[in-house]
């Protein structure tokens, strides 16, 4: 099938730098990568990098071999847990490391702040990446996201405040809106857009989440799914209001299903000097970002901005200091497959990540477009 979108591909000889992003060096800083890797914006025929929210600045590549080793690290600690699930003893997940981000320029120029990416991607399987897009300055955000591919993931964009207008090469379209929730997983190729465009008064709020698609899921057909604000339950507690986007709290089922990493997707805001404990499944991934207020997490303070990637076990736990402690908690089921990480596409092996930049400059990337079922 023929790639009918505009702007898809461009200069061929200039494509094929686009190639050596994949696997930048371990070593290799952000900024490195990025100035070996240009190639990619012509690759792809667009105006500047063909980044999104959540893609990796320069678009470093990460190799099989380091995710295969952050995975017999993490093997490693799950078997030193035994001795206590076998006891039956319900085990409080402990902090493994604290992160802060760091700020990155990524699209046409919009200003966020990477909470992790590439670098960690193997003590956050089955998720790639997280970036906190919040501003209230315009000019950090107004040039968006302009249509650029991806293949291999999902991106998970959830708005606090501000609207932000989509579209792709399924035919969707539409705005995203203060508590809404755009869940689109590319599988086999999709282009889109994202255009950021805030409120009346210039504030643009959110996050998006990268979660890895399994292989055998990578080249699924693609689709769009738009959860509106009135359709995510909240459950309230004596210590906190839980939004349930994904998962389940108390018999609360969230809107979003048929996910292949069987997500936890939870906003939590804890009322002051009140702890929160959530239940978790034992062997998945958990992390909490703390977007409001201030407390405290087996006893090491977070403010807003704080991301805690937690230990294994069977429940996590925050308290809230003197304001109410607002978080996003996630938990999801570890793929521990190979990463191949190039940009905007993210596949188990080399050969397949040369395949999806060669059908790009083919303009074959496209394998359902508009009119397919959302």
């Amino acid at each position: 099938m023929r790639n009918a979108h505009p702007r898809l591909c461009g200069n061929t000889e200039k494509a094929k730098a686009g190639r050596m992003f994949v696997g930048a060096a371990p070593d290799q800083t952000e900024g490195q990568a990025a100035a070996s890797h240009e190639g990619l914006t012509d690759a792809v025929g667009h105006e500047g990098p063909p980044r999104a929210w959540g893609q990796v600045a320069g678009c470093n590549g990460m190799t099989q071999q380091g995710t295969a080793d952050g995975m017999g690290n993490r093997d490693a600690e799950l078997r030193k847990h035994d001795g206590r699930r076998a006891q039956g003893v319900t085990m409080r997940r402990e902090i493994r490391h604290i992160y802060h981000g760091q700020k990155v320029i990524e699209g046409a120029g919009v200003t966020l702040r990477r909470m992790f990416g590439s670098r960690e991607a193997a003590l956050f399987d089955p998720f790639l990446m997280l970036d906190d897009f919040r501003s209230d300055h315009p000019h950090e955000y107004i040039r968006g996201f302009p249509w650029h591919p991806h293949r291999g993931i999902e991106t998970i964009t959830y708005v606090l405040k501000g609207d932000v207008e989509h579209g792709d090469s399924l035919g969707n379209s539409g705005v995203i809106s203060a508590g809404d929730v755009q869940w689109m997983t590319a599988g086999s190729g999709i282009i889109h857009q994202e255009m950021p465009k805030g409120d009346e008064a210039g504030a643009m709020h959110g996050f998006q989440l990268w979660a890895n698609l399994p292989a055998s899921r990578k080249m699924m057909p693609p689709r769009y799914r738009d959860i509106t604000a009135d359709t995510i339950p909240e459950v309230r507690t004596p210590e906190a209001s839980i939004k349930v986007i994904a998962g389940t709290v108390s018999g609360v089922t969230g809107p979003v299903d048929d996910v292949v990493i069987e997500p936890q997707y939870l906003d939590c805001t804890i009322a002051p000097g009140r702890e929160f404990v959530l239940p978790t499944r034992r062997g998945h991934t958990a992390f909490a970002f703390v977007h409001g207020g201030d407390g405290t997490i087996n006893g090491s303070a977070v403010t807003n901005g704080t991301l805690v990637l937690f230990e294994d076990g069977d429940e996590l736990a925050a308290t809230a200091g003197s304001r109410p402690l607002r978080l996003l908690l996630l938990t999801g089921k570890p793929l521990r497959e190979p990463i191949a990480w190039g940009g905007p596409i993210v596949m188990n092996t080399q050969a397949e990540l040369d395949l999806a930049f060669q059908e790009l400059r083919d303009e074959t990337f496209l394998k359902h477009q508009a009119g397919a079922a959302r």
